[in-house]
């Protein structure tokens, strides 16, 4: 399992401006001036986000003349829900919160 490229995912979306746009995206390809329209930040702010979800491979961009519009990697987003998914929390192997970890 590659733990380090999840990291920078969740490192990625642990940023509430950053979860947000995620969010947006789910609803298909949107534009940049769209995503700022959402939110009072300036456009270099937005490209800071957006640089940090893309570096993560989890949104991906394309230039449409002056404006970038982005959309979410598919096959990333699936590769999160498998993890997710193949984490399985056994009972038996839980720490009681009065139990001793000596």
């Amino acid at each position: 399992m590659e733990y380090e490229k999840f990291a920078i995912i969740f490192k990625a979306l642990s940023d509430e401006t950053r979860l947000k746009i995620f969010e947006m995206l789910t609803g298909g390809e949107l534009c940049a001036c769209k995503i700022l329209e959402s939110f009072k930040i300036t456009q270099p702010t937005l490209s800071y986000h957006m640089k940090a979800l893309c570096s993560s491979g989890l949104v991906v961009a394309r230039r449409d003349g002056a404006w970038m519009r982005y959309s979410i990697n598919k096959a990333k987003f699936d590769e999160i829900k498998l993890l997710i998914e193949s984490i399985n929390i056994k009972n038996e192997q839980s720490i009681d919160i009065g139990e001793s970890c000596n």
